[in-house]
């Protein structure tokens, strides 16, 4: 992905961020307060000029009631019944390793969707909560090897491994591949 591509993304992201908080009729002070993150960052990530990372994203996610995909296909145009290789989202965290392809985004008429995740080597992601509460996810590791953790039980998960749950409160997703780890990643809304 270019760098004009991540940049656009991050200002309809920034933008996004911002009407979701007018909506909710949050000040940046209140929307600090319930979700964790300072108000300089919560400033910063809606006037575009930090890229959010993904935990960043799961708080705000978890305030407002959607999970991640929800709000990136906000962002985007109204999705088609067929979403091709080329015009799949993908966004990346550069912070922690993390890059993550809306393979079907989410639709109104469906509660289903399907994310390609990619973790670099030593990869370690945490999300302190669940972006909605009792979320059912199916994880298949495609390509290397995964450590899942959920409900304080760690999964090792290897090629062809799948990993079936419902998210009810902190998880953490760590690659535990020397040549990073690709996987699949089916999310079903309560």
């Amino acid at each position: 992905m270019r760098s004009d591509d991540i940049d656009a993304v991050d200002t309809r992201l920034g933008a996004r961020l911002a009407e979701l908080r007018t909506e909710h009729g949050y000040s940046l002070g209140e929307l600090a307060d319930r979700s964790g993150v300072s108000r300089s960052t919560l400033s910063r990530a809606e006037r575009a000029e930090i890229s959010p990372t993904a935990s960043l994203l799961n708080r705000l996610c978890a305030v407002y009631g959607r999970t991640m995909s929800q709000l990136l296909s906000e962002i985007e145009a109204e999705p088609a019944p067929v979403v091709r290789a080329a015009d799949q989202p993908v966004w990346q965290d550069q912070a922690s390793g993390f890059v993550r392809r809306s393979v079907s985004p989410p639709h109104a008429a469906l509660r289903g969707e399907l994310v390609e995740g990619r973790l670099t080597a030593g990869a370690d992601i945490a999300y302190d909560r669940p972006p909605v509460a009792g979320l059912e996810q199916h994880i298949w590791v495609l390509e290397g090897a995964l450590d899942v953790t959920a409900q304080d039980t760690e999964h090792h998960l290897g090629a062809g491994d799948c990993l079936r749950m419902r998210v009810w409160g902190p998880t953490r997703f760590r690659c535990a591949a020397p040549e990073g780890v690709r996987y699949l990643l089916a999310v079903v809304r309560p």
